[in-house]
């Protein structure tokens, strides 16, 4: 995905058979709620050209488009070229700019998106096998897990999945009211916690910590 000789930025943009459109349909036709945030268009341009995917793709579209999608009620944040209602961007979460190592990058995989519960999503590139397949690491096995989708099917799961089922086990009645009340670079850490046999999403306390905190933890597995 990522080039030793970069293409220019005119390239990537495709106008001609620009994604956006269909991705767009599928949005506003999706079962899940979502909102995106615009992305300011120096710092879209800067995140498609250190990408290096082109707009005829969906990640490519994502990026160039929006500073970020933020699906059920907030729960999932699906990341673009950032924008202060996200924490970071594709960019700075996977240190595609030298100087903006914000967060600890992984090797061999490209992060897109993070949740609530401190999960994360992230498209693998290396680390098993270059499958090209979105991987979650889930709180409550500690483990990199694959989904089985490429980031097309992923962004259709955003859309119209059963995020309700996925996360059932890390959900507790109300949970909508909390997560509204986090802070952008805010996730959820419970106790106890969601890998212990007495964690769940309905009997764990909830308390909200940095995002960088829970991402560390996905790091080190």
């Amino acid at each position: 995905m990522l080039n030793e000789s970069k293409k220019p930025i005119e390239e990537l943009i495709d106008a001609e058979n620009d994604s956006w459109v269909e991705l767009s349909e599928m949005l506003k036709d999706s079962a899940n709620t979502y909102r995106i945030i615009p992305a300011e268009l120096d710092t879209a341009k800067e995140t498609l050209y250190a990408l290096q995917v082109s707009t005829r793709s969906y990640l490519g579209s994502v990026a160039y488009r929006t500073g970020g999608i933020l699906f059920d009620e907030g729960w999932i944040t699906l990341l673009g070229a950032g924008r202060a209602e996200i924490c970071g961007s594709l960019t700075s979460w996977n240190g595609l700019h030298k100087n903006d190592l914000e967060f600890a990058p992984l090797e061999g995989m490209l992060v897109v998106a993070y949740d609530a519960a401190g999960g994360f999503f992230a498209l693998d590139t290396g680390r098993y096998e270059g499958t090209g397949l979105i991987y979650y690491f889930a709180p409550d096995t500690l483990e990199w897990e694959s989904t089985e989708l490429a980031y097309s099917g992923f962004m259709a799961w955003l859309a119209d999945g059963d995020l309700e089922q996925f996360y059932q086990t890390f959900r507790w009645k109300g949970w909508q009211e909390q997560v509204r009340q986090l802070e952008s670079d805010q996730v959820l850490s419970y106790y106890p916690p969601l890998w212990s046999e007495e964690g769940d999403g309905q009997n764990s306390s909830k308390s909200p910590i940095s995002v960088k905190e829970a991402w560390l933890a996905a790091v080190k597995q």
